[in-house]
């Protein structure tokens, strides 16, 4: 699955046009390089998302072309 794709049905960025637009500007990094939004995600690959202050690091846990609200948390887990 894309990169922006994941992001957007995994909930971790709310719309995939947003999600493209963070990789086009070297927000989003995997597995510490940076990422295109066409990079093909892979179970056990480790995504960090800077969008202002925050800093969100997860690892790919599972990939569902779709989730519901519900299952999206399951998809990933959260990295310190």
């Amino acid at each position: 699955m894309r990169l922006d794709k994941y992001l957007k049905v995994s909930r971790l960025i709310k719309r995939r046009t947003v999600a493209k637009e963070a990789c086009d500007k070297e927000r989003v990094s995997v597995n510490g390089r940076v990422a295109k939004a066409s990079y093909e995600v892979k179970t056990g690959d480790i995504i960090e998302i800077s969008l202002g202050q925050k800093t969100v690091k997860v690892q790919v846990v599972n990939i569902s072309e779709n989730a519901t609200k519900s299952d999206a948390p399951a998809m990933y887990k959260e990295v310190l």
